[in-house]
């Protein structure tokens, strides 16, 4: 055999096992992605009841945020309605209260105005004079 036949087999024999590290490299590649893709099948069957219970969630939430929005609304009115009130009741209360007091402040007043009017006159008048005295009257 000749160095040109041995270099040949050499080159065929190493190709063979290149070939062969590639099969087995491809072979590998291969389980590798049939793992993947059964994990990828779990993950979605995992995924699909995740996103179910996470849609009955929503569900559930959105109800519940309805519902709040509703007893919302209701206490908006409830509170405009006692806002109303109370204003009304606190022009009546002040309306009662003038009606009530203004009377005797009116009366109170007019005492006191009397009573600086007769101090007033009283002062004005003479020492000299008395109350009693006939003569002073003329």
């Amino acid at each position: 055999m000749t160095t040109g036949e041995l270099a040949m087999v050499i080159v065929g024999v190493l190709g063979v096992i290149a070939f062969a590290a590639l099969v087995v490299a491809l072979v590998r590649v291969l389980d590798t992605l049939n793992a993947v893709r059964g994990e990828i099948a779990t993950l979605r069957a995992d995924t699909d009841d995740l996103l179910r219970d996470m849609q009955a969630t929503t569900d559930a939430a959105r109800g519940a945020v309805d519902e709040a929005r509703d007893d919302l609304e209701r206490f908006d009115r409830v509170l405009g309605s006692a806002e109303a009130i109370s204003s009304a009741a606190s022009r009546r209360s002040v309306k009662v209260a003038r009606i009530a007091l203004s009377t005797p402040i009116i009366k109170a007043v007019g005492l006191a105005s009397g009573v600086r009017r007769t101090a007033s006159q009283l002062r004005r008048r003479p020492a000299h004079l008395e109350l009693d005295d006939p003569e002073a009257r003329t």
